[in-house]
């Protein structure tokens, strides 16, 4: 008879996210992942298969619970405001976040940077993650401009992308940067308005 897993995969899939999300892919040991989910090699491996097993898992997580909530506003019947709203809540939550928080950032900017140049499957997934993001700047700019054509929605939604793109890489080392940088797409997007 096979012996019944003893632990929540939820909880230990969140506590990897965090170690993952504060020092990457690549700086994360199984060492490091056995302490933060009170979990043994073994157990982990018979779960996960691996260390990259652990990885989706906690990616997946980040995408259905801190990414495509936050898109939402975008996404499910947007507004001519949603991508302002969008821009200032992404702003106020680097700013809220505290210096020694794991979660500073984007888990995948932050956790993928030298991984996904030689791992296809990890470049797919933040290739993914760009388009979804990229999907949901462009919904809300079609709200918000409805009479513009497909090519200025396309030009302002790559202006914005990497904008939000530029801040969640900055967010780690300077959040008063980070912020900034929200803050000049809030006005070039308000001009846009105009």
């Amino acid at each position: 008879m096979a012996r019944s897993q003893e632990f929540d995969t939820t909880s230990a899939i969140a506590a990897a996210l965090d170690v993952f999300w504060a020092r990457g892919y690549e700086g994360t040991s199984l060492t490091d992942l056995e302490t933060v989910t009170g979990l043994s090699r073994s157990s982990l491996y018979n779960s996960f298969t691996n260390k990259r097993g652990v990885f989706d898992a906690a990616v997946q997580m980040y995408l259905d619970h801190v990414i495509r909530p936050r898109l939402r506003g975008l996404t499910d019947n947007p507004t001519p405001h949603s991508v302002d709203n969008h821009l200032a809540s992404l702003a106020n939550a680097i700013a809220t976040m505290t210096a020694d928080s794991p979660r500073r950032g984007c888990l995948l900017l932050n956790a993928t940077a030298g991984l996904g140049a030689h791992d296809d499957a990890v470049a797919a997934v933040i290739r993914g993650y760009r388009q979804e993001l990229s999907d949901a700047i462009e919904r809300g700019l079609q709200a918000q401009l409805p009479t513009a054509t497909s090519e200025t929605i396309e030009d302002r939604t790559r202006v914005l992308l990497s904008c939000t793109v530029s801040a969640l890489v900055l967010a780690r080392v300077d959040t008063t940067q980070a912020i900034a940088t929200l803050e000049s797409a809030r006005r070039l997007n308000a001009e846009w308005q105009r």
